[in-house]
C-alpha cells in the first residue's frame, strides 16, 4: 500500500468513524468506563447530611465552623488497543479485510478516548511483538494508532513528518532495529503479546485485544490480564471463514503457513461442514472468554463496527446497574 493510499484510508475512517464517535458512541463510552479511582476537588461548608467522616478538620479548625473534603471520581482512564497484525488478518472477501476493520474499530475507541482526553496506547503483535506504542492524549496519536493497525510494515506515511518531531526514544528505537532482523509475520501469540503488555504496563487500563483468534493456548494469559486489567477479546472475522459459496473445485491456502489444499466446495457437506465447524470455533471461544469473566466482541468484516461495539457497551451499562 504507497503511502498516498494510506493517508488516504486513514482519513477516510477519521471522518466516518468521527461522525459515529459524536452521533452514537460519546454516551455509551463515558458511561461504561470508569476512571480508576477518586481524586479531591474542593473545601465547601458542611450542610447537614454530608458524612462526618469527609469534615476537614484542619479547614474547621481555622474558619471555627464545619468544613468538608468533596471527592470526585477520577475520570482518565488508559485504554490498550492490542491488535493482531498476522498474515491471516490480511484476508478479505469484501470491500476490507480483517485488517482494515480491526484499523476502523480501533479507530472508534481511539477517537472516543481522545473526546474523553484519555490515554491511548497501541500494541501490535504477531507471533512475536511488531510495535509498541506507550498510551498518550491527543488526536494526532490517536491518527497515529489508526495509521498503524492499518498499514504498519507498509511505505511510511506522510504523516511522520509532522507528528513526532522529537528524537525517537529508546524504546522506538530498540523496536525499529528489531523489525529489520524479524521474520514475516507468521502465526499468532496472543499469550506472548499479553505477557508483554503486563511487564510493561503497570496501571490499570481497558484492554481489547482485537485479532482472529487463530491461536491456541492463550486463555490463562488472558485470565491473568484480566485479573489486574479489564480486558474485552474482540474477535474479527470474514464471512468466507464462516461460510463458503458452492464455487466447485478450489484451492485454499493458509495465509501464515502456505499450506495449500483443494477443496469442492460445490459440495454441499463439505460446506455445511465448514459452517458448523466456523459456528462451534465462534461459540466455543465465547463460551470460554464467558467462564473467565471476559467480554466477547465478534465483529464482521464485510458488516458494521458500531453496531457490535453498541450492543457490547449497552449490555455492559445493563450489567454494572444490577
Amino acid at each position: 500500500m504507497l503511502a498516498t493510499e494510506i493517508m488516504r484510508r486513514v482519513r477516510e475512517i477519521q471522518v466516518r468513524t468521527g461522525r459515529q464517535v459524536a452521533d452514537v458512541l460519546a454516551g455509551e463510552y463515558v458511561s461504561v468506563f470508569k476512571g480508576s479511582g477518586i481524586e479531591f476537588d474542593e473545601v465547601r461548608a458542611y450542610t447537614p447530611g454530608d458524612d462526618i467522616r469527609s469534615i476537614d478538620w484542619n479547614v474547621t479548625a481555622r474558619m471555627g465552623e464545619p468544613f468538608v473534603k468533596r471527592y470526585v471520581e477520577e475520570r482518565q482512564l488508559t485504554l490498550m488497543l492490542m491488535a493482531d497484525i498476522s498474515a491471516s488478518q490480511d484476508f478479505g472477501s469484501s470491500e476490507r479485510s480483517k485488517r482494515e476493520c480491526a484499523a476502523e474499530f480501533c479507530a472508534l475507541l481511539a477517537f472516543s478516548a481522545s473526546r474523553n482526553d484519555d490515554k491511548v496506547g497501541l500494541l501490535l503483535f504477531h507471533s512475536d511483538i511488531e510495535q509498541y506504542i506507550p498510551p498518550r492524549k491527543g488526536q494526532k496519536h490517536a491518527l497515529r494508532v489508526v495509521r498503524e493497525v492499518l498499514a504498519h510494515g507498509e511505505e511510511t506515511s506522510p504523516l511522520d513528518k509532522h507528528e513526532n518531531p522529537k528524537r525517537p526514544s529508546l524504546r522506538e528505537r530498540f523496536f525499529r532495529g528489531r523489525r529489520r532482523l524479524r521474520a514475516p509475520r507468521e502465526g499468532t501469540q496472543i499469550a506472548r503479546a499479553l505477557e508483554f503488555f503486563l511487564s510493561i504496563n503497570k496501571r490499570r487500563s481497558v484492554c481489547f485485544v482485537v485479532s482472529d483468534f487463530i491461536d491456541e493456548d492463550y486463555e490463562h494469559a488472558l485470565r491473568t490480564a484480566n485479573r489486574k486489567h479489564d480486558v474485552v477479546a474482540v474477535l474479527i472475522t470474514d464471512p468466507r471463514e464462516l461460510e463458503i459459496p458452492a464455487v466447485g473445485l478450489v484451492t485454499l491456502r493458509d495465509a501464515e503457513t502456505g499450506a495449500t489444499r483443494v477443496v469442492d466446495a460445490g459440495s454441499g457437506n463439505f460446506r455445511k461442514t465448514v459452517r458448523e465447524q466456523a459456528t462451534k470455533r465462534v461459540d466455543d471461544l465465547r463460551k470460554r472468554l464467558a467462564s473467565s469473566g471476559i467480554d466477547l466482541i465478534h465483529v464482521d468484516a464485510a458488516g458494521s463496527v458500531v453496531d457490535p461495539l453498541v450492543r457490547f457497551f449497552r449490555a455492559r451499562e445493563r450489567r454494572t446497574r444490577r
